[in-house]
């Protein structure tokens, strides 16, 4: 994996200015353990926190700052810090990270927590801080093992320097924090999943509402975030509002800078911090190289596997959720992936929607169901084997499995792509309609669902 926020011929250097999340990044890429971190201006922001900012002041800062979530969904921090209850008399709450990093082509959370766990530290005590949480977990993807080895050393650091645990730096605020390995299921990205998985019951995502700001873990008030988002909180609270703002590119409505990378066949695979509302095209060509030489752009994702198709045309958009939204799909966690034109779309999706299948939870009958069918149907045509309106079927499960017909998000984004791939890529599908076939009505054709 590379992580570079240098750009074209290494002329751009990260700076605490322009490169809030990553200024403080060894070149040979090894972790920044707690020395090196507070002489690089770590924990500051935690110390102006706890001695200069009220609690609802923190929240505000946040909130004025215009910080998203950067785990896809882009929710509003500050609002969602907001929703947290006031009554001073609810003294248990918990404060989340999202940690269970799983979406396809996706690993800039990995980066974050390997090479800067105290950035996440200090970014969960702040907020911690701010929300009156009085324990933290770090909800981490099972298969992290380096990521979960320089957490719990990190939190180790940080509590022997009194920065977890009882009395923070005097102020007579205690948090504790733990590093919570999961068992390796997709849906825990969704936060009620994540939390009855924390609990120890099934990752079955919960009906809403309650929302968890009122009943989340064992039954208390908690707040869920995503790293890379948490991670952002120590320069809002260090830096200011304006500065913040000032980072993103003209025209974007998301402030701040963004992990973006590029994954595929690209000249140079990677990860940068850029400002948002930079374009698909800069980062695709001046960051990512462009194409490897015997390779041409076939089309391109935004934002890991569970966003649409986009064109080579549509590289000119800003990558920020509302200039994804211009041409048809979604930011989503902002790591885009080069799909090159020795690719078939439909053994392409086929696999993806393998993967969907298998990592639903299984709760509502149209993710159960509908998902497994699709990978039938792109198991036939992949094979040559397809029916005349196997087409038509797979557009309607693309709208029956469409956002608001499911329990939760898993749905909706696991058929984003196949949608896209058929509207831009029809004639691929159509090539394996066997030329016998008789027509079938849509949705008709039977499907023993897991064969």
């Amino acid at each position: 994996m590379t992580l570079t926020s240098f750009g074209p011929a290494n002329r751009i250097k990260r700076s605490a200015e322009t490169h809030p999340l990553t200024w403080r990044l060894r070149d040979d890429g090894e972790a920044v353990w707690l020395d090196e971190y507070q002489a690089k201006n770590g924990y500051a922001a935690a110390r102006k926190a706890f001695a200069d900012m009220a609690q609802d002041d923190i929240v505000q800062t946040v909130k004025d700052a215009g910080l998203k979530g950067r785990g896809g969904a882009g929710f509003p921090t500050g609002v969602k810090w907001g929703l947290m209850p006031k009554d001073e008399s609810i003294n248990i709450r918990y404060l989340l990270c999202n940690a269970d990093e799983m979406e396809p082509n996706t690993w800039k959370d990995r980066m974050l927590m390997e090479q800067l766990p105290h950035l996440l530290i200090e970014g969960m005590l702040i907020s911690a801080r701010a929300l009156k949480t009085y324990r933290g977990y770090i909800f981490l993807r099972g298969e992290y093992t380096t990521a979960a080895k320089h957490l719990n050393r990190a939190v180790e650091e940080a509590k022997a320097a009194g920065l977890l645990g009882k009395n923070i730096l005097g102020s007579g605020f205690d948090f504790e924090l733990f590093v919570h390995t999961g068992a390796g299921r997709y849906i825990c990205g969704e936060e009620t999943a994540l939390i009855n998985s924390l609990e120890g019951r099934r990752a079955n995502p919960r009906s809403k509402p309650p929302f968890p700001a009122a009943v989340g873990v064992w039954g208390k008030p908690t707040c869920v975030n995503n790293v890379e988002t948490l991670c952002n909180v120590p320069a809002i609270i260090a830096d200011g509002v304006d500065w913040y703002k000032s980072l993103a590119r003209e025209g974007s409505e998301d402030m701040g800078t963004k992990l973006m990378g590029f994954s595929g066949k690209v000249k140079n695979p990677g990860l940068w911090e850029l400002p948002f509302g930079v374009t698909g095209r800069e980062l695709f060509e001046d960051y990512a190289g462009g194409m490897r030489d015997g390779f041409k752009l076939k089309c391109w994702q935004p934002g890991g596997a569970g966003t649409g198709f986009l064109l080579p045309e549509h590289l000119d958009a800003q990558m920020y959720a509302g200039g994804i939204a211009k041409v048809g799909t979604r930011m989503g966690t902002g790591l885009a992936m080069a799909v090159d034109d020795s690719v078939n779309m439909v053994s392409l999706l086929r696999n993806m929607e393998e993967f969907f299948s298998r990592e639903s939870c299984g709760f509502c009958t149209p993710c159960r169901d509908g998902l497994p069918w699709s990978v039938k149907l792109l198991r036939a045509i992949e094979n040559g084997e397809g029916q005349a309106g196997d087409i038509e079927t797979l557009l309607g499960l693309v709208g029956f499995l469409g956002p608001g017909k499911t329990f939760c998000a898993h749905a909706p984004g696991a058929v984003e792509p196949l949608g896209s791939a058929i509207k831009y890529f029809r004639s691929e599908f159509e090539a394996g309609i066997a030329p016998t076939s008789a027509a079938v009505p849509p949705l008709a054709r039977p499907i023993v669902v897991g064969a």
